[in-house]
């Protein structure tokens, strides 16, 4: 791994994640037009063209739901059940809730919360297979009160999907599911087809082509980001274990040739042996390649002159996951502006985040946890405002509101607030 002072680079190069896109915009859009378009018969081309599947059907019947999760060892479905527990039991703090100002004129004001209607959840198939994502997606959403959940994910080349994906979605509610992904699915979500209801909000990651479709459909339907490859920046001093601290840098290199492992630390030290022992677990990794071409286009080790500047690196960073790697974090918790979830101490691994903790792992990435926030069940709610004046209490303010309104040049406006009191501003 490249090794870096700290204000010796310039902190725009360093905050470089090489994303490669190119192309990308154009295929989606077309795409997108096809689907809304051609409905269920473009869906089905592209199972053919881009998963290898001949579908008989798009819909994943209840009765196959329950097949898949009887098939499923006793042991994970045990695992996938007690995660479940956990983030219901973190999720449920969320709920936002309304309010009413009773003034003393006797208007109201208030906002009341209403659940999402009909969501989208997008999980990885095939290859990338995480029935994390469903119980991360699906149980803030069920909390939140939404009528309806509706998964995608696509097939294999035997038109099905993983069994634990499945199980997955029987454990956390679904309601239901469909043999669909990329960029093809979030067009089905957001236009509806003859089999695919549209929904009112999409959520989950994706691939590049995921996250450009949601970028597209935006307006058309809500989204909850637009999610990048992984991330990964780990704060650590010299009392660390070098195999502890790659292991877990590892751990999310794995993801994706474009996911981003970063390690920040005040010991040269460290940073020269986490970067041999980087190189020595890389060849110990099924998914060698992938890691490997992580580290070498995204992977970075940051030196610091003391642990404060590691978390100002850090906030500059902004990244997805970030581990805090001293006996005392909580100090430096303090210190952190910018991060989408923060795991803290030498036994608080990021995987934990990723499968049992509670606290959600679809995070802001590519630096957008500077704005932006985990997914909850904020998101899966929304506010409406409502307003009641008097007769007594609009006649105190119509003057300022037309004065208001007339300063801004809407005499529409001034009028409609002065004729519930002189009928002559309209005559």
């Amino acid at each position: 791994m490249k090794i870096y002072r700290y204000g010796q680079v310039p902190l725009e190069d360093l905050l470089i994640r090489t994303v490669e896109t190119s192309g990308v915009s154009e295929a989606v859009r077309a795409i997108i037009a096809d689907v809304a378009q051609r409905g269920d018969a473009a869906l089905l081309d592209y199972a053919r063209r881009f998963d290898g599947a001949e579908l008989q059907a798009l819909e994943v019947s209840r009765q196959e739901i329950d097949r898949a999760y009887s098939r499923v060892d006793p042991a994970l479905i045990r695992v996938l059940e007690r995660a479940a527990e956990n983030i219901r039991a973190f999720h449920a703090h969320q709920m936002p809730h309304g309010f009413q100002l009773d003034r003393p004129d006797g208007s109201v004001l208030g906002v009341k919360v209403t659940a999402i209607e009909r969501v989208g959840l997008c999980v990885p198939g095939r290859t990338a297979a995480y029935p994390s994502t469903v119980l991360m997606t699906a149980i803030p959403a069920r909390i939140a009160g939404c009528r309806e959940l509706v998964m995608i994910s696509p097939p294999g080349p035997d038109g099905k999907q993983p069994d634990a994906i499945l199980a997955a979605a029987r454990i956390a509610g679904v309601d239901r599911v469909f043999r669909v992904g990329g960029a093809q699915g979030v067009a089905a979500l957001a236009f509806g087809t003859e089999s695919v209801p549209r929904v009112d909000k999409i959520v989950g990651p994706g691939s590049a082509y995921v996250a450009e479709a949601k970028r597209q459909v935006f307006g058309r339907v809500d989204i909850d980001m637009i999610a990048g490859p992984s991330e990964i920046l780990v704060v650590a001093d010299s009392a660390n274990d070098p195999a502890v601290v790659a292991a877990d840098l590892l751990s999310q290199a794995e993801h994706d040739v474009l996911a981003s492992a970063v390690l920040v630390t005040d010991s040269e030290a460290l940073a020269l042996a986490v970067s041999a022992e980087v190189d020595r677990q890389l060849a110990l990794l099924p998914r060698e390649d992938i890691a490997r071409a992580s580290v070498e286009t995204n992977g970075k080790i940051i030196v610091t002159d003391d642990l404060a500047g590691a978390v100002r690196a850090a906030n500059a960073l902004a990244p997805e996951h970030l581990e805090l790697c001293v006996d005392d974090p909580m100090p430096l918790l303090d210190l952190v502006q910018n991060a989408g979830s923060v795991f803290l101490g030498k036994y608080t691994p990021e995987a934990l985040g990723d499968y049992l903790a509670g606290p959600n792992h679809t995070l802001p990435t590519c630096g957008a946890a500077r704005f932006s926030s985990p997914l909850g069940v904020e998101d899966f709610v929304k506010r409406t405002q409502y307003t009641r004046f008097t007769r007594e209490a609009l006649a105190a303010v119509s003057g300022d509101i037309a004065l208001f309104a007339r300063s801004e040049g809407l005499e529409a406006h001034a009028r409609s607030a002065l004729v519930r009191f002189d009928r002559e501003v309209v005559s």
